[in-house]
């Protein structure tokens, strides 16, 4: 910071950048947004005085509107949230999606860690490169997004399609078993167009230990809406906001809240400057969430396996198509006519909401049909393949 003057918050950050007087700031870092002189006319950050404009009218265009850590400030915060509570000196290796400028990028390499960087814009790229080929090994720039990982269409993959194995296979990470530690950390901001499918594409890969997770128990930071955040943690007995994706998060995450940021706080790719703040609706959502997202060891006990995984996350969704129905109805919707003496076993009350039970009991009443003559994993098959085909964007 300069000489004689208060620090900055990240939302002031922002005020400065877009009056032009943060870039002394920067130079000191130096990230390649600035250290290659060049003007991104993508990567804008809105002018205070301007009307903010609703993201409804940015949502229909086929520009994705991404977000970029654009203050030194906020990224010395995520670079300390990343580092958490390991020790000193060399840090692990981690992947960065989306890295766009390169000032977080900066900063942890500053700290001690080793990145792999993953940018799919063409400006950014190159400069990227340009910091890559000034260190020693230290930083991995490689051409991809990490939303268009492992497609299902067929034939070589071309930029910005990645395959996780050889995308692996160049980061140096062997597989390991999944109660092994984490093998690889990853950060990035997910985009808030079609947020809850790219999460529920993370989900479906961590159950069924494909993609990243073939490697083992992936850690992935976030930033996600406070509203996805909401989703997430909420509460059983809250019919408006527990979900099938709340359950399922739940149970197969250990999900730890690491930071809150203002939405002003970030740069985006707007032209008119925009800072494109979605509008509040019935739940919170005036903040970026930055959330740890670590696969529990313990997932795959009992009857749960990759295997029957796609099954268990279909029963789940289905059960909360009427989510205030009765469990006893929703199993004898499946056919099975020993419902009392199930519930009975697995102490759940008769009289249960499918909003009322705990993801535990999704899991335990799960295990115990897999063990009935009576369930077939058939009943879901069809809903498996087109649910699988409509999640991979």
């Amino acid at each position: 910071m300069l000489a004689g003057r208060a620090p900055l918050g990240a939302a002031g950050c922002g005020r400065l950048l877009a009056a032009g007087l943060l870039r002394p700031l920067l130079c000191g870092l130096p990230p390649c947004w600035v250290t290659a002189g060049r003007h991104y006319p993508s990567l804008r950050v809105a002018e205070p005085a301007k009307e903010k404009r609703p993201v409804r009218k940015e949502q229909r265009s086929s520009l994705v509107v991404r977000r970029f850590i654009a203050c030194p400030q906020l990224a010395h915060t995520v670079r300390r949230c990343l580092q958490g509570g390991a020790s000193p000196g060399p840090q692990p290796l981690l992947l960065e999606f989306a890295p766009g400028p390169g000032i977080l990028t900066q900063s942890l390499l500053d700290a001690g860690f080793r990145v792999v960087a993953l940018e799919s814009n063409s400006d950014f790229l190159t400069d990227l490169q340009s910091l890559e080929s000034s260190l020693d090994g230290r930083l991995k720039v490689i051409h991809g997004d990490f939303f268009r990982m492992d497609p299902m269409a067929k034939g070589a993959l071309k930029p910005p399609a990645v395959s996780s194995e050889k995308l692996f296979e160049t980061l140096g990470v062997a597989a390991v078993p999944w109660r092994a530690d984490v093998p690889l950390k990853v950060f990035g901001i997910v985009p808030q167009q079609l947020e809850r499918n790219r999460l529920w594409r993370l989900l479906f890969a961590m159950y069924e230990c494909s993609s990243i997770y073939r490697y083992g128990r992936v850690e992935l930071n976030l930033f996600i809406s406070e509203k996805e955040y909401t989703v997430l943690t909420a509460k059983p007995g809250k019919s408006k906001i527990y979900q099938a994706l709340t359950v399922l998060a739940q149970l197969g995450y250990e999900i730890e809240l690491l930071h809150k940021e203002p939405w002003s706080s970030f740069a985006t790719n707007l032209k008119n400057g925009g800072l494109a703040v979605p509008k509040a609706g019935r739940l919170p959502n005036d903040h970026f969430c930055l959330v740890r997202l670590t696969p529990q060891q313990n997932l795959f006990t009992g009857g749960l396996k990759p295997s029957n995984a796609s099954t268990f996350i279909f029963m789940v969704k289905q059960s909360f198509a009427k989510p205030k129905s009765k469990l006893t109805d929703r199993l004898n919707s499946w056919s099975l006519d020993n419902s009392d003496r199930l519930l009975k076993a697995l102490e759940i009350p008769k009289n249960a909401s499918m909003y009322n039970l705990y993801p535990e009991d999704y899991k335990r009443l799960f295990e115990a049909l897999q063990n009935s003559d009576l369930f077939a994993e058939t009943f879901f098959h069809d809903e498996v393949l087109t649910s699988t085909r409509t999640m991979n964007l």
